[in-house]
């Protein structure tokens, strides 16, 4: 269920591979299609996945049996909020207000931050950098979704930005799962559009044609920022317990990072 996890005081960080869901036994937090014509059972399975990834983060690990929802006595689930990614720069500040007004649609963006403890942000990719970040101290966090056009715009900085707005300071940024510069082929005209704006991202593959490294840029613009860099990557489109869209196709389902201050 987890392929990474790391406490820092009251933060905690995870990100999901692909196992322990309720089809097929795959943890697939992919959101169906607006108009896919089996959008309602896909609802529900993600619905149910995300209850065991819930119940999961509230106990620090997966299940140790065969109940996915056993907790400890008088733990309760937290609030899991997920966006609609769509690869911009818009971040979203998940506060008391937008908690209780119960938003029926999912906030439009690449990047949530909170400083309520017991929320978990989400986010989900298939070969995009998932980025944690956490001000461990101040007990402020985010979450960004990175794709090479987020890259580009700038969602990592941007939500560094918000984090900073509510209070942080010192932030840790952890890196999860994610294609890696020497297997994300590109043609050359856009390596040099990336590359013109975050030089960093300039790769080649391992089969010498040109490549982004998303990761390598993500981690240039938290370094300029002053933030710390964990990485926990692997690469998702050489790793068979990971979704890759690369590899996959439209088939490939999302795995999460998620990141919360325990209440």
């Amino acid at each position: 269920m987890f392929a990474f996890q790391e406490t820092r005081g009251a933060v905690e960080v995870a990100f999901t591979d692909r196992q322990g869901g309720v089809f097929a036994g795959e943890l697939d937090l992919a959101e169906p299609a607006v108009d896919d014509p089996d959008r309602e059972s896909m609802l529900a399975r993600l619905e149910e996945n995300l209850d065991i990834v819930g119940h999961a983060v509230v106990r620090g690990a997966e299940a140790t049996g065969d109940n996915p929802f056993e907790l400890p006595q008088g733990a309760r689930v937290p609030t899991v909020v997920r966006m609609r990614q769509v690869h911009g720069a818009d971040v979203h500040v998940v506060d008391r207000t937008w908690l209780d007004a119960r938003h029926a649609d999912l906030p439009v963006g690449d990047g949530l931050v909170t400083d309520l403890p017991g929320v978990v942000l989400m986010v989900r990719v298939a070969d995009c950098v998932p980025v944690l970040l956490a001000d461990a101290e101040h007990r402020v966090v985010g979450a960004a979704h990175a794709g090479r056009p987020g890259l580009v715009a700038g969602i990592v900085p941007a939500t560094v930005a918000r984090m900073r707005d509510l209070g942080a300071d010192r932030i840790v940024a952890w890196l999860g799962p994610h294609v890696c510069g020497s297997c994300y082929e590109v043609p050359g005209e856009m390596r040099e559009e990336v590359a013109a704006v975050v030089p960093e991202a300039y790769a080649e593959t391992s089969w010498a044609t040109p490549a982004v490294d998303v990761g390598a840029g993500v981690v240039a613009q938290l370094e300029k920022l002053g933030v710390e860099v964990v990485d926990a990557s692997r690469c998702t489109l050489e790793t068979d317990d990971l979704y890759s869209y690369r590899r996959d196709g439209a088939a490939a389902g999302r795995l999460g990072g998620l990141v919360w201050v325990r209440p």
